[in-house]
This record gives structure tokens, sequence and C-alpha cells, in this order.
């Protein structure tokens, strides 16, 4: 069976407290993330964090970014393509309150 040419994923997660992988680009497919944003749906400042993660090397794309209450940030202004295995990775200074939403388009290679 061949491989789709183009698929979209939506990746909802509730961000933990400790930094975790959300996405890996799958084998054969080069990944583009569209969208990448995080909402506190708690009643106090939450902070996050969102990085890439390529081999054994992490790189911070936010850290620590605070988040008012009810309130939303956009974690990836641009574009990013994540290469074969490359991760993404999130965290938040509490485990419930911080919800993240990002959107990817996998492109066959």
């Amino acid at each position: 069976m061949a491989l789709a040419l183009n698929v979209f994923q939506t990746i909802p997660y509730v961000a933990p407290t400790v930094a975790v992988g959300i996405y890996t680009a799958p084998v054969g497919y080069t990944g583009v993330v569209l969208l990448a944003q995080a909402a506190n749906a708690g009643t106090v400042t939450r902070t996050v964090s969102f990085s890439h993660k390529r081999d054994s090397v992490t790189t911070e794309i936010v850290k620590d970014l605070p988040i008012e209450a009810s309130d939303t940030a956009n974690l990836l202004p641009g574009k990013l393509v994540l290469e074969t295995n490359d991760i993404l990775m999130l965290s938040a200074s509490n485990g419930s309150d911080v919800k993240f939403l990002g959107s990817v388009l996998e492109t066959l290679n």
C-alpha cells in the first residue's frame, strides 16, 4: 500500500510538569509545524516550555514563558521543519492548567 503524500496531524496535549515528547516526525516524512499554542485554563499565571529535540540535542523554542490566567500564547511565530525522528517536547509549571494545541503537516520525503 502506498503512503499518503500529505497527512495533517492535530496534537492536543495537557502539558505535564516534566518535559515529554508530544510528537515525533515519522520515518519517510518531513513534518512542518504549522501551529503551536498553549492556553492557561487556570486561575493564576503558569509557565510553559516548548523545545525541539534531535538526537541528544535539545533546543528551547520558549523556556518558562509566563501565560496569564485565561490567556493563550503562540509558542511558534513561524514554521518549524522536523526531520525524521525529531521530537517536540513540552512541559509546564502545573500539570493540569496548560493545554497545548499543535498542527503538523507531514509530507512524504
